[in-house]
């Protein structure tokens, strides 16, 4: 492994790489879903889930061994940081539940329950992994603390 990759900056690249992924695999379901490809929206939505534990398992490695990373942006733009990070934070505490609980469903075939918990589970969930992405490039790109 790459000096660079087992660092606070290379982890959280990966993380944001994985944030970004999951996304795509929840746009892709979310089209694959309307269409009526089941099976493929299915297999896509594991996916997305497993590219969301691997996130989990990158982002607490960061965390425990490197820190939190102080966000260096100064004036209005702590206004707009802030917030998306708290409801960042908030939301994201919530996806694991609420997929959990959105496949266990489907995978039953609970189609009725799978739709209930999912009108809240899709957009939270892309709400986080979009919001994941931007934190990583205000915190590490954009805004570094000196």
């Amino acid at each position: 492994m790459s000096h660079w990759l087992w660092s606070a900056h290379g982890l959280a690249a990966v993380n944001a790489s994985l944030n970004a992924l999951a996304g795509v695999f929840l746009v892709i379901g979310f089209v694959l879903v309307k269409k009526g490809r089941i099976e493929a929206h299915r297999k896509v939505m594991l996916t997305a889930f497993g590219v969301s534990c691997v996130f989990l398992v990158s982002y607490l490695t960061r965390k425990f061994a490197f820190g939190d990373q102080k966000f260096g942006g100064e004036g209005s733009i702590r206004w707009v940081y802030f917030p998306m990070l708290i409801s960042h934070v908030v939301l994201a505490t919530t996806v694991p539940p609420l997929a959990i609980t959105a496949i266990r469903r489907g995978l039953r075939g609970d189609k009725a329950g799978h739709r209930r918990i999912v009108r809240w589970t899709f957009p939270i969930w892309l709400y986080v992994s979009i919001t994941g992405v931007l934190v990583y490039f205000m915190l590490y790109r954009w805004y570094p603390a000196v």
